[in-house]
């Protein structure tokens, strides 16, 4: 195969220099452009806070996504960059005092384990039902939620190019092997998938896949060119590059090498999705990313976008019609609007339910209809994506409107069911049944699943 891109795959009139990543982790986030004109208490709060949650950002993102002036309000820099409530106000100050007291480091550790232990790390029951068995033993690196689909983390992409910080993985990054999921074993991602026939998607994920050089990337997905896989139609590739690190599809030394591995499992008859996370339209604001969507489209692969709804980021709806003019503009196409996970920093980032679905509807109405492609607000919660479709009042009682998008039992699927409103609920577990009910429909049989698990 000729080494030289197709014509179309050549960049375009824009002059894209390559950029040298440089990355900014909790060590050295002093150091950090514009971080040092921030008041002395806010730089603080960021230690502290960076000494339990991951931090990690690089200079595109500080220097071109990030508007200093409207610091600490600018989205972006809410997205990457620690805040104080971020944590419980007791969990703070036993940090904060420890740091202050200049604690040893194997005490700020330990300090910082017992405060993540709070922070339900492995939500949605990631450890107690994903991790699939083969040949009775439990497939490391890998979840199998839903029949169709197979989630791998290959070991090689369990970083990202930044951390947000909102993130649901956020345990994959803290340094404890406990926390997380990983495999650099292709051969048992294979294995699997050729014993499971009812797979028609697997899913590379993370971390972030596309931090891999593409000959690690290429070693899990080549071989589903050959014979005996033929059952896997579709991948997906989990991936915040498109945002943190849009180089990595033009001027990384191996892009084109990447885009042609895309390339070839498209012209095997393979559904190659991107699935890009986004939470802001200021992501899409530079020349490079809109270049990066065009030389990806341009190998046939398909991007979708999703992300979830957030206080401090994007709680308006404005915000999210921009975000999803702007994807279909550029032809991608809008995915899910997800409900910010129960895990991590959500106490500052959660948004009432009530709220989240009133966002939905209101920019939904500012979209044509290539826009309201996007699934939403859907939780991601232990029996399965849950959307709230609407607020109602049947037979005098108010109501969500709710529907499984996927179940852990696929006759779940687009049933509708109803929960008494609550305004101030933030996940499915705080919603009660309507109508008098004890329990919603799929509780039994639930409940029946985790004691066989």
């Amino acid at each position: 195969m000729s080494s030289t891109l197709p014509l179309r795959h050549q960049a375009s009139t824009n002059d894209f220099s390559g950029r040298r990543f440089q990355v900014f982790t909790a060590r050295n986030l002093a150091r950090i452009p514009g971080v040092s004109h921030l008041p002395e208490s806010q730089r603080f709060a960021m230690q502290v806070v960076a000494s339990v949650l991951p931090f990690r950002v690089n200079d595109y993102v500080v220097e071109e996504l990030i508007d200093w002036d409207r610091v600490p309000d600018d989205p972006i820099f809410q997205l990457v960059f620690p805040q104080r409530d971020m944590l419980a106000p007791e969990s703070f100050s036993r940090m904060a005092e420890a740091i202050r007291r200049d604690r040893d480091r194997g005490e700020i550790q330990q300090l910082a384990r017992d405060i993540r232990g709070t922070l339900n790390p492995h939500p949605a029951g990631q450890m107690e039902l994903n991790v699939p068995q083969h040949q009775g033993e439990a497939v490391e690196g890998m979840q199998h939620k839903y029949r169709e689909t197979v989630l791998f983390f290959p070991s090689q992409g369990q970083v990202c190019h930044s951390y947000c910080t909102f993130c649901f993985r956020w345990a994959q990054f803290v340094g404890d092997k406990e926390l997380r999921f990983a495999s650099n074993e292709a051969d048992s991602l294979l294995d699997y998938l050729r014993s499971h026939p009812e797979v028609s998607d697997l899913l590379m994920t993370g971390g972030d896949p596309m931090v891999m050089k593409t000959r690690n990337l290429a070693q899990y997905l080549e071989p589903l060119l050959k014979p005996g896989l033929e059952h896997v139609q579709t991948v997906r590739i989990g991936t915040k590059a498109l945002t943190f690190w849009p180089y990595r599809f033009v001027t990384d030394k191996d892009a084109d090498e990447l885009l042609r591995l895309l390339e070839r499992l498209v012209a095997s008859g393979r559904h190659v999705a991107i699935m890009a996370h986004y939470n802001h339209p200021q992501e899409i604001s530079t020349a490079i990313a809109e270049e990066a969507i065009r030389r990806l489209r341009d190998t046939g692969a398909e991007i979708r976008s999703q992300g979830p709804l957030l206080n401090h980021i994007n709680n308006d709806p404005a915000d999210w019609a921009a975000l999803w003019r702007k994807q279909v503009r550029l032809g991608i196409i809008p995915y899910y609007m997800f409900v910010e996970r129960d895990t991590g920093a959500r106490r500052y980032f959660e948004v009432p339910l009530a709220r989240a679905w009133e966002v939905y509807r209101q920019a939904m109405k500012q979209v044509s209809g290539l826009g309201r492609t996007a699934r939403g607000p859907s939780m991601s919660a232990d029996p399965g994506k849950v959307e709230i479709q609407g607020v109602t009042e049947i037979h005098g009682e108010k109501v969500f409107v709710l529907r499984f998008i996927q179940g852990r039992n696929p006759d779940w699927v687009q049933r509708p069911f109803f929960a008494r409103f609550d305004p101030e609920a933030t996940w499915l577990n705080q919603l009660r049944p309507a109508f008098g009910d004890k329990e919603f429909f799929y509780e039994a049989e639930y409940r029946e699943m985790l004691n066989q698990a």
